[in-house]
C-alpha cells in the first residue's frame, strides 16, 4: 500500500521535500506531525523522515487514522504520513499536499508524486505491507495450501482491479521470503525506534 508524506498547506506551504525541510529547519520544534499511534507504520515512517532530514518535529500520537486525519485537515496537525487511498480525495481538493511517496518507486495510482528517495533521500524507503501469518509449527502442507489460496485470490482479475483502484501493488511472495523479510524489517524499525528514544 503506497504511503505518502503529506502537509497541511495552510500550515506548511511546502511543495516538495527540500521546501519542507527548509521550513522545518527554520523553526526547530515549531511544527508537529500526527500518527495513528505510537509504534505504528505511520509513526515510524514520519519518524524516519525526521531522522533522515535532521529536523526537530513534535510527534502527536492519535488513536487511529480517523482522528489524526481530521486534525491534519483542521490544521491542528501540520504534517504526517498516510496511506494514499486514505488521502487521495484530500490531495485532489487541495486540502492536503503530498510532498513525496515513501516507497522505492512512484506509484501508478499517483505517478505525478515523486518519491522522497528521488528527492535526495535514497535511504528513505517505507512500504506498508500485509502478511498472512499462522502458528509457527503449522505443517508445511497447510502452509502451502494457504499460500496457494491467497496467491490464486490475488491473481484474480476482480481482486487485481480493486487493488489497482486503491493504489495497492500485488506482490505475493513465498513463505521463505516472508520470514527473511520480517527479520530485515524488524531490524530496520528497531533502529528507528532506538534513535527516536
Amino acid at each position: 500500500t503506497p504511503i505518502v508524506l503529506v502537509v497541511n498547506p495552510g500550515k506548511l506551504p511546502a511543495k516538495d521535500v527540500k521546501e519542507l525541510i527548509a521550513l522545518l529547519k527554520a523553526k526547530p520544534g515549531g511544527y508537529n506531525y500526527g500518527s495513528s499511534g505510537n509504534g505504528t507504520i505511520l509513526h515510524l515512517a514520519t519518524e524516519l523522515f525526521v531522522q533522515e532530514a535532521h529536523v526537530e518535529v513534535r510527534h502527536i500520537p492519535y488513536k487511529g487514522v480517523g482522528p489524526m486525519l481530521t486534525d491534519l485537515l483542521g490544521g491542528q496537525v501540520d504534517m504526517g504520513t498516510l496511506s494514499l487511498p486514505s488521502v487521495q480525495q484530500h490531495l485532489k481538493s487541495g486540502a492536503l499536499r503530498a510532498v513525496g511517496v515513501t516507497g522505492a518507486a512512484r506509484t501508478n495510482a499517483a505517478p505525478d508524486i515523486p518519491t522522497v528517495a528521488e528527492q535526495g533521500f535514497p535511504n528513505y524507503i517505507v512500504d506498508a505491507w500485509f502478511a498472512v501469518i499462522a502458528p509457527a509449527r503449522l505443517p508445511a502442507a497447510d502452509v502451502k495450501r494457504i499460500h496457494d489460496a491467497f496467491a490464486a485470490a490475488f491473481a484474480s482479475p476482480e481482486v487485481a482491479e480493486v487493488m489497482a483502484k486503491q493504489g495497492n501493488v500485488i506482490n505475493v511472495s513465498t513463505p521463505e521470503y516472508a520470514a527473511q523479510f520480517f527479520r530485515s524489517e524488524l531490524a530496520k524499525y528497531a533502529r528507528i525506534v532506538k534513535a527516536a528514544g
